[in-house]
């Protein structure tokens, strides 16, 4: 099932590597422990068994996208070097690709002078983004929806910024009403627009933040961690392609490689449309930089030491899938939205289940039609285990009952939220088993409603 047959031209590039340090006197490495190392990694394989097979069709639950081969091995031969990507001293050549490989992200975006790095993920990148707005507008408050992921609340706290929560609308995007009642209160040094909610993909009504930057003058980060690729997909509804299409004119972007760009984890990417706030970077290093007039990573960036390996590999694989509208790449964040759509219209047509909203991306959450929400997130519950008995591996979510209220307005609410299923159809691959998924998705749900309707015929 995992695929091997690269690892062919993986030696002939390890080899050419190699012959690139040619006039160096010879020299063995001498390795601790080679005697033993089938031993110990054929026991690392082992225990790697013990995994949700997230690189297979069936896994359709969390964002878990496995990186394209040659991300995979552009990584591992950089790996042969182990470059840090701080200084040009740790990196040239790594350092090179990895700003290159950004101005192809930004690009992406239609920015062409800008100020960006990578970074270990969207946690740290989104850090470095809500830094430089304190540092802007020192202790006034963040702002983000309330399905805005976690960390920004938790990287507030770090920083000491002041952070509150915008309600969001029946879709799980922030409520633009709400936004402007609290932006008339005053005292906010930034929005964070979320293109592309952990829990459902759910991309915020840029325009409408855009225009109320107007009026009040706040700065504009893009949270598109997940989503911030879909700028390149061309089947997404009109309300989230009028968002993509303004993307541009937000102050920073957040994007993640390690999801939709098909590199391994951790890789993310923190992007200024002003190349001067560089400026708060500025620090003394007089052992790490002098042996370079050129900018080194390390002086645009929070972190210190972190792996040129993750540049290699990003660089690789936009050389090897151009990052455009209409080619390789973008189809298949096409075809994974698609699938999203596909197993959207039948679970519609499934009188079991209930479907709040269309997926915006290629997120899609659903429940199981039940007398009351503890009811139904019990039964989400079984289905969720029935499904991983037939290696069908969705995924939970705690979501707030009125994003169900209009599809299932006779449920009784006894709980404030609703346990339910959630399925991330990102591999491009979903696509071609929609039908499989679906049926055992269904045979699931047979299964688990029948085991609720004995447990009820049991009781007194």
């Amino acid at each position: 099932m995992l695929e091997r047959d690269s690892l062919a031209v993986f030696l002939e590039a390890a080899r050419r590597l190699d012959a690139g340090f040619a006039a160096l006197p010879e020299f063995a490495p001498d390795a601790p422990g080679m005697a033993r190392l089938p031993e110990v990694l054929f026991a690392a394989a082992d225990r790697l068994r013990d995994n949700y097979p997230y690189f297979h069709p069936l896994y359709a639950g969390q964002m878990l996208k496995p990186p394209h081969p040659v991300a995979r091995l552009a990584y591992a031969l950089a790996m042969w070097i182990n470059p840090n990507n701080h200084a040009l001293d740790g990196g040239r050549a790594s350092s090179a690709m990895e700003k290159e490989a950004v101005a192809e992200l930004a690009a992406m975006f239609g920015w062409k002078n800008f100020l960006g790095h990578l970074c270990g993920g969207g946690t740290m990148a989104n850090l470095e983004a809500l830094w430089i707005a304190g540092q802007l507008q020192p202790g006034k408050t963040i702002l983000a929806s309330a399905q805005a992921h976690y960390t920004h609340s938790r990287i507030c706290g770090v920083l000491q910024l002041p952070f509150e929560a915008v309600p969001c609308d029946a879709r799980g995007r922030m409520d633009a009403a709400a936004l402007a009642a609290r932006l008339a209160r005053g005292g906010v040094a930034a929005v964070v627009a979320t293109l592309g909610t952990t829990a459902t993909g759910a991309v915020d009504p840029l325009p409408e933040i855009l225009a109320l930057r107007e009026r009040h003058g706040f700065r504009l980060h893009a949270d598109a961690a997940y989503g911030g690729y879909f700028t390149l997909a061309e089947n997404l509804g009109a309300e989230a392609q009028s968002a993509f299409a303004r993307l541009a004119e937000a102050d920073s972007i957040v994007i993640d490689p390690h999801k939709h760009g098909l590199q391994p984890y951790g890789c993310g990417c923190v992007l200024f449309r002003d190349p001067g706030a560089g400026r708060f970077y500025r620090h003394d290093s007089p052992y790490t930089y002098f042996t370079s007039a050129e900018l080194h990573l390390g002086e645009i960036s929070l972190e210190c030491s972190r792996p040129g390996a993750a540049a290699v590999a990003l660089w690789a694989t936009q050389k090897l899938l151009p990052l455009r509208k209409g080619g390789e790449f973008a189809r298949g964040l096409e075809r994974g939205r698609a699938a999203a759509l596909a197993l959207d219209q039948k679970l519609r047509r499934d009188p079991r289940f209930v479907v709040p909203f269309e997926p915006q991306l290629d997120i899609l959450v659903f429940a199981p039609l039940a007398p009351s929400v503890s009811a139904a997130s019990a039964l989400s519950r079984s289905i969720f285990a029935a499904a991983a008995r037939r290696q069908l591996h969705l995924a939970l979510a705690d979501l707030p009952v009125e994003f169900f209220a209009g599809q299932a307005p006779g449920m009784r609410r006894d709980r404030a939220v609703l346990t339910c299923l959630r399925s991330v159809l990102m591999k491009p691959g979903h696509l071609d088993w929609v039908e499989k998924i679906a049926e055992l998705l269904s045979a699931a749900a047979g299964e688990a409603c029948a085991a609720s309707r004995g447990t009820e015929t049991q009781q007194p």
